[in-house]
């Protein structure tokens, strides 16, 4: 990579000229989803929202994305009217793939805004790494399999988060980071896998003195406090006054959604999974019992009650304990910290809460792993150890995304586009990371070698291999192999990123 690194600017127009290109491409359900979250939105009353189920994709989100497709149903309504009707199910013109898939772009803006936000709060020394890590995520890979192949709006959103983390970096601003953060949680509920860092973060430096945590800023408690449930007030409250929370709750929060989501995510899960597989084969063996009902239990794919053939059942309760346990793990260091927490310290609680809530918890989505790279890559780059830590984290979020784009057409544009993304930009940020002040692990070291070597084959056999040997027969092989391969990745880069927090 040349020392003249290209703008922001230039590397966003370039990308949004590749992902027109793609308007054409396969997209998913969620397609549909989002195109009836428009006709919902425009043709019926605030009241009947959260209540309309003639399509089986029903509005599950928070009040300020309903809005948000509210506003684009105007535009959508002007190119294309039969795109918000709601008996209109499955429509797909050709306007209306255009106008959808355009959004997603243009919204993307906001991502752009912020990371050129990071790169001018990075201090001089470190404003290369800022751009190389910003670049990084303007040219994800993920962001273009999940929003611009298989459609939605994420990279709106990271927009916000990323604005949100880099208002957290200066004193000035911490009050409107939190104002920032809590809007996104009235976006997309999924980030309050992150919440837990922030409350921490803000109580310690806006809340609290930095000489002693028993010290109350009683102020600051009262604007912060009341900013927030002034921005949730605003975003709830209409339906709070129509008597519709519990029906907008259990829209948001469906926990009647099996453990493993269709596809295992990468997570402990998809580990759990993969040995219970592996017992039914070796139970009989080892003298371990079989549930006959469970062999044939969703767990093998499908979504709805996830049920186990020799080992125990998982609960929702033991999913929220553990994902509470190692939450707190990196909140109680961030909170007792003798001084105010440094910004990347934030960063990494941030960081550590997005995979706690990814490795244990209950009916987690594939492209939840985003939570995880996205903050991390604001600070892969503060030193080797970090960095150590990312590399199999961004090779194994970013394979196992691969599952979700499954027709032939697109296997190049992935596969290509993601082995591009990894061989540019590991190489570059491998010659940007200082050298750390503390010992470097040798064992995660030699992981991340080893485990990126592995990549190659498995693709190679996951996308074209097995298909020439078995044909149709054993589809469930690739993609166990994918889940269980980036979960081995995942769980590494995780036990590698809180030994680096620990000891940093």
């Amino acid at each position: 990579m040349s020392e003249s690194y290209p703008t922001l600017t230039q590397c966003a127009i370039a990308a949004a000229a590749f992902k027109i290109l793609l308007f054409p491409a396969y997209k998913s359900t969620d397609f549909e989803v989002h195109r009836n979250w428009l006709a919902i939105t425009d043709s019926l009353p605030l009241s009947q929202w959260y209540l309309e189920n003639t399509s089986e994709w029903t509005l599950d989100y928070p009040p300020f994305f309903a809005y948000f497709e509210w506003t684009l149903a105007h535009l959508a309504r002007i190119v294309d009217p039969a795109m918000v009707k709601i008996y209109n199910l499955n429509y797909e013109s050709w306007r209306t793939i255009s106008f959808q898939r355009a959004t997603v772009i243009l919204t993307e803006l906001l991502l752009v805004y912020a990371l050129q936000l990071l790169v001018d709060s990075s201090p001089l020394g470190s404003k290369r790494a800022a751009r190389v890590a910003a670049l990084s995520i303007i040219l994800s890979p993920g962001l273009l399999i999940i929003d611009h192949v298989h459609f939605q709006y994420n990279g709106f959103m990271y927009g916000i988060l990323v604005w949100s983390l880099v208002l957290a970096r200066r004193r000035s601003s911490l009050l409107q980071s939190g104002f920032v953060f809590a809007a996104l949680l009235c976006f997309k509920h999924i980030y309050l896998y992150l919440a837990p860092a922030y409350f921490v973060f803000l109580l310690r430096t806006h809340c609290l003195s930095p000489r002693s945590i028993f010290q109350i800023k009683f102020l600051n408690c009262l604007k912060l406090g009341s900013g927030i449930l002034s921005i949730f007030v605003i975003a709830f409250g209409p339906f709070a006054a129509l008597g519709q929370m519990p029906q907008l709750l259990s829209r948001l929060f469906p926990f009647s959604r099996g453990l493993c989501h269709a596809y295992w995510a990468p997570n402990v899960w998809a580990l759990y999974s993969l040995s219970d597989r592996v017992l039914i084969h070796l139970g009989p063996r080892l003298g371990l019992g079989l549930k006959r009902e469970a062999l044939q239990s969703v767990t093998r794919g499908l979504v709805g009650d996830t049920a186990f053939a020799v080992l125990p059942e998982i609960s929702p309760r033991l999913c929220f304990v553990l994902t509470l346990i190692f939450q707190l793990l990196p909140l109680s260091k961030l909170f007792f910290s003798s001084v105010s927490p440094l910004w990347e310290d934030f960063i990494g609680a941030v960081t550590l809460c997005g995979y706690a809530s990814f490795l244990f918890g209950w009916h987690v989505h594939e492209k939840a792993i985003l939570l995880v790279i996205i903050p991390f890559s604001l600070i892969a780059l503060r030193d080797r150890r970090h960095l150590s830590a990312f590399r199999p984290l961004a090779v194994a979020g970013h394979v196992s995304l691969f599952p979700l784009l499954f027709t032939p057409a697109e296997f190049p544009i992935k596969t290509i586009y993601t082995v591009l993304w990894l061989g540019l930009f590991l190489m570059a940020f491998d010659r940007l990371a200082p050298a750390s002040k503390k010992p470097r692990v040798f064992l995660l070291d030699r992981f991340s070698t080893l485990y990126i070597a592995v990549s190659i084959p498995l693709i190679a056999y996951t996308s074209l291999i097995h298909h020439a040997i078995f044909g149709t027969s054993y589809e469930f092989l690739p993609l166990m192999f994918t889940s269980s391969y980036a979960a081995i990745g995942v769980v590494g880069s995780w036990v590698g990123h809180m030994t680096v927090f620990f000891t940093s």
